[in-house]
């Protein structure tokens, strides 16, 4: 083998997760994956797409080795291959952010209100949090709470939250987050706090933020 052919080679062993990732659909996929495992039919549910071309994506990102799967029972269960997954995707988000005008105005978008965006860094959070001055809760399902969530956080996902709010006190500020900056259960949660008479805000970051930034997560 030449070196012009085995470098065709080696940049197509490369290319095949570049085309893997060429899907808006797929990028979600992992996003929600790297919140944990995930049947197929939970997957279709959370992107808004019919089961079978659920499926065609995660064969997809499955002969890339991006994830992997596993049946119990009738169903097919995915997970991430690995961490440094998740990482790609922040990464590959990072990057977009900052050459893609366009998807910066698409954040400022979502946060309309810039003073529901929490402006304290990730270890300063915690520190605070840790003390008691702010709670940190967490609002996406149960499961993903119980693969991974930020210390000291409290899990309320946004379902039950109108329900449990006498759960919350009134007097100490409220931090919400979700699976990350494209997420907006975190948006919703802080909408309806507020609307009930709560200091609240929201931190874009996720999980794999917080394992991107080096920090420590939790589990139960």
């Amino acid at each position: 083998m030449n070196n012009r052919t085995l470098k065709d080679l080696l940049y197509e062993q490369v290319a095949r997760v570049g085309k893997a990732l060429a899907s808006p659909k797929r990028l979600e996929m992992l996003e929600m994956l790297a919140q944990g495992e995930k049947a197929v039919e939970t997957v279709a549910a959370e992107v808004a797409i019919d089961v079978k071309l659920a499926s065609a994506h995660l064969k997809a990102l499955k002969e890339a080795r991006l994830v992997q799967s596993r049946r119990d029972g009738k169903r097919m269960i995915y997970r991430l291959s690995g961490a440094d997954v998740a990482q790609l995707g922040v990464t590959l988000r990072d990057v977009a952010e900052e050459h893609l005008v366009e998807l910066r105005l698409a954040l400022q978008q979502m946060m309309t209100e810039p003073d529901r965006l929490a402006q304290v860094s990730r270890k300063e959070l915690m520190a605070r949090a840790k003390r008691g001055e702010v709670v940190v809760l967490d609002v996406r399902p149960p499961d993903e709470f119980d693969t991974a969530h930020l210390p000291f956080a409290r899990s309320m996902p946004l379902a039950e939250l109108e329900q449990r709010l006498g759960e919350l006190p009134r007097d100490t500020e409220i931090v919400a987050y979700c699976r990350g900056p494209f997420c907006l259960m975190s948006d919703e949660a802080v909408r309806l706090l507020t609307q009930r008479g709560f200091r609240a805000r929201k931190t874009f970051d996720g999980v794999s933020e917080w394992r991107a930034a080096g920090l420590p997560l939790a589990k139960p």
